[in-house]
């Protein structure tokens, strides 16, 4: 039986049913551990939070959620599986660092002037994987990947080069984020040029770029794609959720319901300041949460002719699939 990491142990791939393949309970820019004038970190307000959140996936009929909160981002697996715990939501975390512009790459550049940066981080994700975040025994069941926009820099490289050599050993699930609608082929065939099994990579997303042929030329290698930022218009140049859905449902037409996982991207707790956005932005981004696509996207897609079963695929059965490294349709 092929099973998944979670926070709380591996379960069958099987047990995943309805899925969201991209959300943050907490999430903090690089840097907020510096910004104290808050107080500390209080937990308990925090968990109390979360397993709110939890609940409301839960209400929608949710059982795992996927959260690729990379290390450096605030990443905190025992709170998650405490969260777990108190929910019975099923969570699955990941080993990974941001992209360059975001994330926090001082120290592995540093290291990458020492001329060990990539074994390094070669040996960080195989550690954590096999043995346990911080010895937690937690472990992820996905390594997160992150590119820049219209580039995959030298220092974002050492991180994919560790990774699919950790997965050739291992066969750990690649999750990745583009920026700005770019790069999506480009870290696909650096994967694929590097040995990774194809059916185990899920490109996230894609949903920033409107372009049904920028899509096609990633599912067509066999790889899954995350349509995963429902919620976030305009901002960090992504487009209008109706552009989404106007996108989706071409690909849906021509037959890629297989390889398409859904999910909103969610900071549902911020680390550090929470970000302060005008009336204006408030405005746009008022369905940035977990419930939307339940509320407004699926209705939509029905609306559309989309089916319950390939509805079912969206947001559960190829979540399934990509973890038990199922082949997808190749066009």
């Amino acid at each position: 039986m092929k099973t998944v990491e979670t926070v709380t142990g591996p379960i069958s791939v099987d047990r995943l049913g309805k899925t969201l393949i991209h959300e943050h309970f907490i999430f903090g820019y690089p840097g907020f551990q510096g910004d104290v004038t808050l107080g500390a970190f209080k937990e308990d307000e925090v968990l109390e939070a979360a397993i709110s959140v939890a609940r409301q996936m839960q209400s929608f009929g949710v059982q795992t959620v996927v959260d690729p909160t990379p290390n450096e981002c605030g990443r905190n697996p025992q709170l998650l599986r405490k969260v777990s715990e108190a929910t019975g939501l099923q969570i699955i975390c990941a080993t990974g660092y941001y992209y360059e512009g975001e994330g926090a790459p001082p120290y592995f550049k540093f290291r990458q002037g020492l001329g060990t940066a990539e074994e390094d981080i070669y040996e960080m994700f195989k550690t954590e994987i096999t043995e346990g975040i911080a010895g937690t025994g937690i472990k992820p069941g996905i390594i997160k990947l992150a590119s820049s926009k219209d580039e995959i820099t030298d220092y974002e490289r050492m991180f994919f080069h560790a990774a699919a050599r950790v997965h050739k050993e291992t066969g750990i699930v690649i999750l990745t984020h583009t920026q700005e609608g770019t790069m999506g082929p480009e870290q696909a065939k650096l994967l694929l040029d590097l040995g990774v099994d194809p059916s185990k990579i899920i490109i996230g997303h894609m949903c920033g770029n409107t372009n049904p042929d920028y899509h096609k030329e990633v599912m067509d290698q066999g790889i899954r794609i995350g349509f995963d930022r429902f919620g976030i218009q305009v901002l960090v140049g992504a487009p209008l959720d109706q552009e989404r859905v106007t996108t989706l449902l071409s690909l849906l037409a021509d037959g890629y319901e297989d390889q398409i996982l859904l999910a909103h991207d969610s900071v549902n707790i911020w680390l550090g300041r929470p970000p302060i956005m005008n009336e204006q932005v408030t405005k746009i981004m008022e369905n940035w949460h977990p419930g939307h696509i339940f509320e407004n996207i699926l209705p939509t897609l029905r609306e559309k002719g989309i089916s319950e079963k390939q509805m079912d695929k969206l947001l559960g059965g190829n979540a399934v699939s990509l973890f038990a490294g199922t082949p997808a349709k190749v066009f």
